[in-house]
């Protein structure tokens, strides 16, 4: 396996394992209607969070799939590309300001 191949698979790991647990835990709040007035502020971060990190996940699994091609094709370098432009966005959004 190539360098660039597992540092993906790490990521594109990390990311849909990242993403599926703010989207259980959206769902987790979903059936906690007792504490609906404690939990309100978030649901609007935590539903950013789920989008960011699934489009994240998706472009990376792309973008992880591409390096299995045998044959070089123009869309691998566009795949690595929003890979970087992802993981800028998640770092610019998350960072502590």
């Amino acid at each position: 396996m190539r360098p660039l191949t597992f540092l993906l698979a790490i990521l594109m790991g990390s990311t849909t394992a990242l993403a599926i647990g703010l989207l259980l835990t959206w769902v987790v709040i979903l059936f906690l209607p007792e504490n609906e007035a404690q939990f309100a502020p978030e649901h609007g971060p935590l539903l950013r969070a789920v989008a960011v990190f699934t489009l994240f996940s998706a472009v990376t699994a792309v973008s992880f799939y591409g390096e299995f091609v045998i044959r070089p094709r123009t869309w691998r370098v566009m795949a690595h590309i929003a890979t970087l432009a992802m993981f800028a966005v998640a770092i610019w959004m998350y960072w502590p300001k």
